[in-house]
């Protein structure tokens, strides 16, 4: 029960490593708000975990959806104590002069901009307890990046530069920010990582893996929970690579 009595924001909560993430934070005793676009899937989600989740329908992009998600996490369980900043998306495989500016605002809106408008509306709350845990999943992309994912590699080592930063500067608050950097998955996004899901490319990509397999939401979840719980309380401004090796 290393979450006990504390309240989670999970962005991209009801499939991938956000559900991973939800489910292993509900066991440790935490409370958990699931904000996803998929409402569906989100309240699906929160039913199986019980009085201890809640779900709402959250564009991460927009300032009004991230606020109305803040206060429906403050309705439900009075505070906030943790936030992961895990809703992500990408374009597909293609040279980089040839994304189109509407994939290339797309990802930097999903992927950047929600991390300065989840920041605008939960900082200030973690500043007046004094206390709390920030948690940015960007990717190996933004570490080692693969050609023709670009644009995507770009936004994540932007995620893991404002880890940095927001470390630095909220560190006297009482408040530490993390980032894990996990190897490709098996999540909604992995198809659109390798343009195409045949067991050759699948191959491909676990042959740059030296543990030999993709991440799973599971390992996600672990990694996010000692970061996000007090055992890692003086570990702020961390990168830290779930990647099998890739990035060796």
């Amino acid at each position: 029960m290393r979450l006990e009595g504390k309240t989670a924001i999970i962005t991209g909560g009801a499939s991938g490593f956000g559900a991973g993430i939800a489910m292993k934070f509900v066991s440790e005793g935490a409370n958990v708000l699931i904000a996803d676009l998929n409402v569906d899937m989100a309240n699906d989600l929160a039913s199986q975990l019980g009085s201890s989740a809640r779900a709402v329908k959250t564009d991460v992009a927009q300032e009004s959806s991230v606020k109305s998600m803040v206060q429906a996490t403050l309705e439900s369980f009075a505070r906030v104590d943790i936030l992961i900043n895990n809703a992500g998306t990408t374009h597909l495989p293609t040279a980089l002069e040839d994304v189109t500016e509407d994939d290339f605002d797309r990802v930097f809106a999903v992927n950047c901009k929600s991390v300065y408008l989840t920041a605008k509306h939960v900082v200030p709350l973690l500043k007046m307890q004094g206390s709390g845990a920030i948690l940015n999943v960007a990717s190996t992309a933004g570490v080692s990046p693969r050609p023709r994912l670009n644009w995507y590699n770009a936004s994540k080592g932007w995620m893991n530069t404002a880890t940095k930063t927001m470390a630095v500067e909220l560190a006297p608050d009482g408040v530490r920010v993390n980032a894990i950097n996990p190897v490709a998955g098996e999540t909604p996004l992995l198809k659109s990582f390798m343009g195409e899901d045949t067991p050759e490319v699948r191959a491909k990509f676990i042959a740059t893996i030296p543990l030999g397999r993709f991440s799973t939401p599971e390992d996600m979840a672990n990694a996010a929970l000692y970061l996000c719980s007090d055992e890692a309380a003086m570990v702020t401004g961390v990168c830290m690579e779930v990647d099998g090796g890739r990035c060796i």
